[in-house]
């Protein structure tokens, strides 16, 4: 077991790198469709001020996720901002409140915020431009 785990390890820079990018591509997708309207989903077809500030967020911070350039503050802002969603538009989502998130369909919103959560604290791998900028590539 413990070479299996040498073994992993060894591949751990790389994979949080493909996880900070995939965690920004899902999140991008979310800010595009506000946005954007594209692809048109009816729960965001007319956009609320709070809905609009959310999706420019999750937009412009999922794009710098993608790229990796300040890692750090741009997760820890989108962690925040997926508690906040969590919060303001899930946790009370119902006939009941409930603080089940698969009954108010807030699963998303709370992987979200506990992955740039990680992310914030992790940095953004080896292959980010922070990690350019640092000369640590």
């Amino acid at each position: 077991m413990d070479k299996f785990n040498r073994t992993l390890a060894g591949y751990e820079p790389m994979v949080l790198s493909i996880f900070r990018i995939a965690t920004g591509l899902l999140l991008f997708q979310y800010g595009v469709a506000k946005i954007l309207k594209f692809p048109v989903l009816p729960y965001f077809a007319s956009l609320s001020p709070l809905i609009t500030v959310a999706g420019l967020i999750e937009m412009i911070g999922g794009a710098l996720l993608i790229a990796g350039l300040f890692t750090r503050p741009v997760a820890f802002i989108l962690s925040g901002q997926m508690a906040f969603a969590y919060f303001i538009g899930h946790m009370f989502k119902g006939a009941t409140p409930a603080f089940i998130p698969l009954l108010n369909g807030g699963n998303a919103s709370i992987l979200f915020c506990f992955a740039c959560l990680y992310l914030a604290c992790a940095g953004g791998g080896p292959w980010s431009v922070d990690a350019m900028m640092r000369g640590k590539r």
